[in-house]
């Protein structure tokens, strides 16, 4: 493999890696800090993405954006599809056991699956990316990089740089933390004034909102087509388990290892390549059981 073959796959392993964990944040913010195992997480992605081609030609026609505009869109909708699921549905499982949850969000996928083939049917699409992000950069004389991939890897590392900054240096950051430590803690928060149930609505929303956008963003790259968000779901329960559950820097960590596991076990050994990620996982659940981070220090 010469210089600049192995710096595409790097940047491809890169890119790889910061949409999983674009993808992964919001189950590990929903997972690790509400204690809800949300089976539909992986639907929203597919959400997201067809979101971005069915979007595009009304945002275009009615007040003349393009690809930013319709991001924006996408992602107040799925601000308020979040806000509306855990309303109606969410917030009843709190104090249910997780098989409640498991079979309540298994079925929300079967929900999803047949709106979405009602609504836009079930062929493949593709969605342009913006002319300006389309071209290609030249690596050696022979290679060139497309431009979008290097704009989804800039975009996931600034909402990554975001959501630590909201994590770290807010009262909103702070109350979420404080509120997931366990009962007598979200207790103590309620007491203070902090409206939990509220909180944990808006944490929801931002996790299904960052997900939408994972798929919106992913879709020039990988098109939309049914069924899209089942392998990222278990993906992104690989993350959660291997960063340590409630952990956003070990949610990072772990999606960065696995894009690169995946990314040259194509190149290197592709007959393996699927099994690489499991392999990945087990070998680090067997020296850290908790994960890479452990749920006390890893809210952050």
């Amino acid at each position: 493999m010469d210089l600049a073959t192995f710096l595409v796959q790097w940047l491809n392993a890169l890119q790889y890696g910061l949409l999983l964990f674009l993808v992964a944040s919001g189950l590990t913010l929903i997972f690790g800090i509400m204690g809800v195992i949300n089976l539909a997480h992986g639907s929203f992605y597919m959400i997201g993405a067809y979101m971005a081609w069915a979007l595009a030609p009304g945002v275009a026609a009615g007040v003349g954006g393009g690809f930013f505009a319709t991001l924006a869109l996408g992602l107040v909708l799925a601000l308020a599809l979040g806000w509306v699921l855990e309303w109606a549905f969410f917030s009843y499982l709190y104090e249910r056991d997780h098989l409640q949850q498991v079979l309540m969000t298994y079925g929300l996928i079967f929900v999803f699956e047949e709106l979405r083939s009602l609504l836009v049917g079930d062929e493949v699409h593709g969605v342009q990316p913006p002319a300006w992000l389309a071209g290609t950069l030249p690596l050696g004389e022979l290679m060139t990089y497309p431009v979008y991939r290097l704009f989804v890897s800039g975009l996931c590392l600034l909402l990554g740089g975001a959501m630590a900054l909201v994590f770290t240096r807010t009262r909103l950051g702070l109350a979420i933390r404080a509120g997931s430590t366990g009962l007598a803690q979200r207790e103590m928060v309620q007491s203070l004034g902090v409206d939990i149930r509220k909180l944990y609505r808006v944490v929801f929303a931002a996790g299904v909102a960052l997900a939408a956008l994972a798929g919106m963003v992913a879709a020039p790259v990988s098109s939309v087509y049914p069924g899209m968000g089942s392998q990222v779901l278990i993906l992104c329960f690989v993350v959660v388990v291997i960063g340590g559950i409630g952990s956003i820097r070990g949610a990072l960590l772990a999606s960065l290892l696995i894009g690169a596991v995946d990314t040259f076990g194509k190149v290197w050994l592709p007959q393996a390549a699927g099994l690489s990620v499991y392999l990945l996982m087990a070998a680090i659940l067997l020296c850290k059981p908790a994960g890479l981070f452990s749920a006390g220090g890893g809210r952050r």
